[in-house]
């Protein structure tokens, strides 16, 4: 990328950054015990129901929430540790670079899901199509708007080809640190 606001040259330095602390807001509950066989994706996980259990003191925060048919989930992928910068996703045989790709093993390892709101009771969340493993923490909750969330002309690079297979696609192991389960 070269332009006048961002000129090319050496990669710049960067300072060392200060650590980051997040607290979950609450769980996300699943039917998923383990990695191996379950949706990598939302579109695999269609029909397939869970909860979210809120912290009871944010229960407040869940006011208006019942207007929005779909939210966006930010969550720890609490059970992936490590990374590799190329990684071989489960869409495609083509080694990738990570950032390129969903993989769950990231230097951060935080994952987004767009999940169906069946209903809110309480400090309890009713959603449908999650793919994530029972017992997921969760990092926060926004709502999807897709006025928003849906730019015009998006474009889905090498996954074009290959993301309506995601629905059909199940977990395999590969991003299953040696040891984790």
């Amino acid at each position: 990328m070269s332009d006048e606001h961002f000129p090319e040259s050496a990669p710049e330095p960067l300072p060392e950054p200060a650590p980051v602390t997040l607290t979950p807001i609450g769980v996300i509950r699943t039917p998923f015990a383990a990695r191996e066989n379950m949706p990598i994706q939302p579109s695999g996980a269609r029909g397939v129901e869970g909860r979210i259990v809120l912290r009871p003191d944010l229960a407040p925060a869940l006011r208006d929430l019942d207007g929005f048919s779909h939210l966006l989930l930010l969550y720890h992928f609490h059970r992936s540790s490590g990374y590799d910068l190329i990684v071989t996703p489960f869409l495609d045989d083509t080694p990738r670079g990570l950032f390129a790709t969903r993989a769950p093993r990231r230097p951060n390892p935080l994952g987004v899901s767009v999940v169906r709101l069946v209903g809110v009771e309480g400090n309890v969340l009713r959603i449908a199509d999650i793919d994530v493993l029972d017992g997921t923490p969760l990092l926060d909750i926004k709502p999807h708007v897709p006025a928003f969330d849906a730019p015009e002309g998006a474009r889905a690079g090498w996954l074009e080809r290959t993301a309506v297979q995601a629905g059909a696609q199940r977990s395999d192991g590969r991003f299953v640190e040696e040891g984790g389960a």
